[in-house]
C-alpha cells in the first residue's frame, strides 16, 4: 500500500493516533482530557519553534503567513493561526483535512485554509515567512521526501525561516555510529540477508495481518539536505536533536537571506 493510501486509512480510522502512537489516542480510548492534552501539546511545540527562531535568528520574528506541511488534524495549525494573519496546512489525507477542518470550525478560526498535498507544492498557494513540518517526513519513501523538500524551500521567501524535521538514524545503529548497515553493505550481502529471513517475515505476515495501517519510519541522509540548503544559499543552520523511541531525529532551523 502506497504511503497516501495508509495515511488515509489512519485519518478515516485513528486520525489521532496516526498523528501520535500513543494507545490513549485511539478512537476507542480518546477522552476530552486526552484530546484537550493533544492539542495543549501542539500549543507547546509552537511556543518551542517560535522560541528558537527569535533566540537564533531574528529576536523580533512574528509570522504573517505560516505553512504546516503535513498537518493532519490540526494539532499545529491551530496554535499557528493564533499567531500569524493566515495559515496554510497541508496533508495528503481527506479524512485528516476534514477532521483539522472540524477542529478549527470548533474554535472558530477564519484565518487557516486546508488543502490536499501534492508532492509539487503548488506555487498558487504563494510564499510564508515560516515554513513548518513535524514527524511528517519520516513517513515519506525518501526520494520521493527529497523532492517534496526542493518544493517546499522554494516557497520560502527571503528573510522568512522554516523548521523541518527530518529522521536521520535509529539507536540500533548505535555500533555502526548511526550510519544504516544495509544502505552501505555491498547488495550482494543485502540481498543474502534479506533471504535468509524472508520465509520467517512471510509467514509471521500471513500467520497475523497487521490490524493497522502501515505507518513507515524512514531515515534520511542529512548531507542531502544540507546540501540543498547551501546550494540554495542558505549560510546558517540551526540543528535540534530529537528521539522519539530510538528514531532520531532533528529539527533543521534556518532563515533564507534577504539578499
Amino acid at each position: 500500500m502506497g504511503t497516501d493510501q495508509a495515511w488515509e486509512k489512519w485519518g478515516s480510522q485513528n486520525p489521532y493516533f496516526g498523528v501520535f502512537a500513543d494507545e490513549k489516542y485511539r478512537n476507542e480510548n480518546i477522552s476530552a482530557a486526552s484530546k484537550e492534552e493533544f492539542f495543549l501539546s501542539g500549543m507547546h511545540h509552537v511556543e518551542h519553534v517560535l522560541n528558537v527562531c527569535r533566540q537564533h535568528f531574528d529576536p523580533d520574528f512574528t509570522p504573517q503567513r505560516v505553512l504546516d506541511f503535513g498537518c493532519g488534524t490540526g494539532r499545529l495549525v491551530i496554535p499557528f493561526a493564533s499567531l500569524a494573519s493566515e495559515v496554510v496546512g497541508l496533508d495528503v489525507s481527506p479524512s485528516m483535512l476534514a477532521e483539522a477542518r472540524r477542529n478549527c470550525e470548533e474554535r472558530q478560526l477564519e484565518n487557516v485554509q486546508l488543502m490536499q498535498s501534492t508532492d509539487d507544492i503548488t506555487p498558487s498557494i504563494g510564499e510564508f515567512d515560516l515554513i513548518h513540518s513535524f514527524i511528517v517526513f519520516q513517513h515519506i519513501p525518501v526520494s520521493r521526501g527529497i523532492h517534496i523538500f526542493k518544493n517546499i524551500l522554494s516557497r520560502l521567501r527571503p528573510g522568512g525561516l522554516a523548521a523541518i524535521h527530518l529522521t536521520y538514524s535509529k539507536t540500533t545503529f548505535e555500533r555502526y555510529q548511526g550510519v544504516d548497515p544495509y544502505r552501505t553493505r555491498p547488495i550482494a550481502a543485502r540481498i543474502r540477508k534479506l533471504g535468509r529471513g524472508l520465509e520467517r517475515i512471510l509467514r509471521r505476515t500471513i500467520r497475523r495481518l497487521p490490524p493497522d495501517p502501515e505507518m513507515q519510519m524512514n531515515t534520511y541522509d542529512a548531507n542531502a539536505f544540507l546540501f540543498l540548503l547551501q546550494q540554495d544559499g542558505i549560510d546558517d543552520v540551526f540543528i535540534e536533536f530529537t528521539n522519539h523511541t530510538g528514531a532520531l531525529g532533528s529539527i533543521l532551523f534556518f532563515q533564507r537571506p534577504t539578499a
